[in-house]
């Protein structure tokens, strides 16, 4: 039988609404990031950095676009004959099919493929964090304590303490208690949502609890774990760890990346970021181009001014066009004499000449104003943006659109266009 010491579950089907348009069509883990990269770039990158070579990936929304970027694993070096990255979709069982209804419960489902490797550690993990982490110095911490499971925590400021689960540690790090996000919180160590099971102990409270509905480790299996004496254990980790989870904190991520010294670097030698690359030429900086603090991708061709942004792999930014604090995505074409002030433009979006982005007064956005604030642009994937327009704040386009969906052809700071059938 195969026997592996430590085998990585990656939890990468959550829908990541709060991102808007950008994961209408996509799991969040695959959305793009840092020009080259996509989200789950940085969890597989830290396993194969770490050792780890056997992943799991547990997929449910909208797949597509995550499977074929997984592929075999060969940018990560996980495409081995024994181990390697296995994409792990809920599938048709004999009694009943069922989708992944929890954390915990996809992980259950599971439980044969994790049998198969007879491990004697389970790392779960989330596929949608930028952090680097080596999970061996973890797993070393895990087994120094003789924990039977071990989270990893991250100090935060006690104000926001009450949005996570938080955990009450002894001098020993040993877990006494926990909160799940704790109106009065008596910590700051939040959970990341990382955690070292030994497999015995994940087995049988998974087994316990299976027929819980929408099966969670925060609020199930931990607990579970900890009323029945299983030693709980705190890893503090204190380097780069960010939640792209809303549009605003995944645009702050990406221009973190520009600063002069970035906090997350991703030109570390040691530490590499892997990921699959299409075959592209080299950038192209026009005559008359200007381009300061930025990413620009390769392949991408730039004839106007880029400021202060990240621009992804075979982007066109067009003559006279001024580009500032935005994400533009892979592919996508930004047209002639246009103006994009914090935008975030989506792969293969068309933008046409003579557009100005991000002007205006900011109004709250009209449908979801938890989503488009902070006086961002949001265009989502292959929409089209014609010629001759003036859009403001806080906005939201996506689809192919026409003259005629701009009134005075202007769509409002605060307003939303989305067309049916996207």
């Amino acid at each position: 039988m195969i026997k592996k010491e430590m085998i990585a579950m990656l939890l990468a089907g959550g829908q990541g609404s709060r991102l808007g348009v950008l994961t209408s069509k996509m799991a969040k883990p695959a959305v793009s990031f840092g020009g080259k990269y996509r989200i789950i770039d940085f969890p597989l990158s830290n396993c194969i950095n770490s050792g780890v070579d056997t992943v799991g990936v547990l997929t449910q929304y909208q797949p597509l676009r995550l499977n074929t970027h997984i592929g075999i694993g060969i940018p990560w070096d996980l495409d081995r004959n024994i181990g390697g990255v296995s994409v792990l979709p809920p599938y048709e069982k004999n009694e009943n099919s069922e989708w992944y209804t929890g954390t915990a419960n996809a992980i259950y489902q599971n439980l044969e493929y994790m049998e198969s490797y007879n491990p004697d550690y389970v790392l779960i993990l989330s596929g949608d964090h930028i952090y680097k982490m080596d999970y061996e110095v973890m797993l070393d911490f895990h087994k120094s304590n003789n924990a039977e499971v071990t989270i990893a925590v991250m100090p935060v400021p006690i104000e926001e303490a009450s949005r996570f689960g938080i955990m009450i540690a002894d001098e020993k790090k040993r877990i006494t208690e926990f909160e799940e996000k704790p109106a009065n919180p008596r910590s700051n160590l939040a959970s990341m949502g990382i955690y070292i099971f030994n497999w015995k102990t994940l087995k049988n409270a998974l087994i316990a609890l299976s027929q819980q509905p929408s099966l969670d480790f925060g609020k199930h299996i931990i607990p579970y774990c900890h009323d029945h004496g299983a030693p709980l254990y705190a890893y503090e980790f204190t380097g780069y760890w960010k939640d792209v989870g809303t549009l605003h904190s995944y645009w702050e991520a990406n221009m973190e990346l520009i600063d002069i010294v970035p906090e997350f670097n991703l030109y570390e030698e040691y530490w590499k970021i892997y990921t699959k690359s299409e075959i592209q030429p080299p950038q192209y900086l026009a005559e008359g181009s200007e381009v300061e603090r930025c990413i620009i991708g390769e392949g991408a061709e730039v004839y106007g001014k880029v400021y202060n942004s990240v621009i992804g792999c075979d982007v066109i930014i067009g003559k006279n066009t001024v580009v500032r604090d935005s994400i533009i995505m892979n592919h996508a074409v930004i047209g002639d004499n246009c103006e994009v002030i914090k935008g975030i433009v989506a792969e293969n979006a068309e933008i046409g000449d003579n557009v100005k982005m991000g002007v205006g007064e900011e109004v709250e956005n009209d449908t979801a104003p938890h989503i488009y604030n902070h006086g961002l642009v949001t265009v989502g994937e292959r929409s089209v943006i014609p010629d001759n327009v003036t859009i403001g704040k806080n906005t939201v386009i996506f689809g192919e659109t026409v003259e005629s969906d701009y009134p005075g052809s202007t769509l409002q700071s605060g307003k939303t266009l989305i067309k049916a059938g996207e």
